[in-house]
């Protein structure tokens, strides 16, 4: 046996499924489950378990982490009979990995204490590729001797593992993040159409902007999405649209103005409600395209 703790995996999508391998790589028993069973059997080809349910997937295990699309689906796997916090032993520890509101972590903190399961919340950046090269930023909420325990798991996942704060603090650097992202996205975006309107030479004309103060880890992992029009989903538009809906509802909350973020939120938001949530966020060039008066 490797001594290392068993783990419990909750959510196989584009993100879940690449880091619960590097998991079982590292020589972590992983038993997952998810509601696609095309992605549990990626799981058990990869050396995992494959579970029935949550119940299954969780009695056991040392270690829960789930890797859901937003709140009400956190809510969903962890609470009620068939949940993480009615099958979790005493003294487990619950990761949350996924992307939702600062308050949500709270409340399962203090709902998971109450079960005896000590809970971080852990939101990620760096998209599908980061996770498939374990080099995702990871920003952690809770407290430091639980975050010290879980350090080395987490640093299986990511390059940039972070403590920044009290249940929630993770939530709350994430959604900044999303915030950076669709601003830079949507820069880039008008960028290239204005540089294409231009007849400049774009693939050159990324290049030296990627090597000066405009370069940006954006820039550098959409380039070929904005070059070749390629929108597969990494990390798709309905889910930069919930995110923003997060960080602007919490930017209400303390106070803090978000002008050139709200913008940037209704053209997602106008971007969904014209068919294209299921694109990466790259597609945000679509809308600046239609506003151009281009065919996207």
């Amino acid at each position: 046996m490797s001594g290392l703790p068993r783990v419990a995996w909750i959510g196989l999508g584009i993100m879940g499924s690449p880091m619960s391998e590097h998991l079982i790589k590292a020589g972590y028993a992983v038993t997952g489950y998810t509601l696609e069973p095309e992605k549990l059997d990626r799981l058990a080809a990869a050396g995992g378990t494959a579970a029935g349910s949550v119940a299954e997937a969780v009695t056991g295990a040392d270690v829960i982490i789930t890797m859901v699309p937003a709140s009400p689906q956190v809510e969903a796997v962890a609470y009620g009979d068939d949940g993480i916090l009615a099958h979790a032993a005493p003294g487990a520890l619950l990761i949350d990995m996924s992307s939702i509101t600062p308050g949500t972590s709270v409340e399962l903190a203090r709902n998971a204490a109450a079960k005896g399961v000590r809970v971080l919340d852990a939101p990620v950046s760096g998209g599908e590729a980061g996770a498939v090269e374990a080099v995702l930023s990871i920003m952690v909420g809770g407290e430091q001797a639980v975050f010290d325990e879980a350090r080395p798991l987490l640093e299986t996942l990511g390059k940039t593992v972070v403590l920044c704060g009290p249940h929630g603090a993770g939530q709350t650097v994430k959604a900044a993040n999303q915030l950076i992202v669709a601003v830079n996205i949507q820069a880039c975006a008008e960028a290239v159409v204005f540089l294409e309107k231009s007849g400049v030479d774009l693939p050159a004309a990324l290049d030296v902007l990627g090597g000066g103060l405009a370069g940006s880890t954006v820039l550098a992992r959409k380039r070929n999405a904005f070059l070749n029009r390629d929108f597969a989903p990494g990390f798709r538009i309905d889910l930069h649209h919930k995110d923003m809906g997060i960080v602007t509802d919490a930017a209400r909350a303390v106070g803090a103005p978000l002008p050139v973020g709200a913008a940037v939120a209704q053209l997602v938001a106008s971007l969904r409600a014209q068919g294209d949530g299921g694109l990466d966020h790259s597609a945000l060039l679509r809308g600046v395209e239609r506003l151009a008066g281009r065919q996207a």
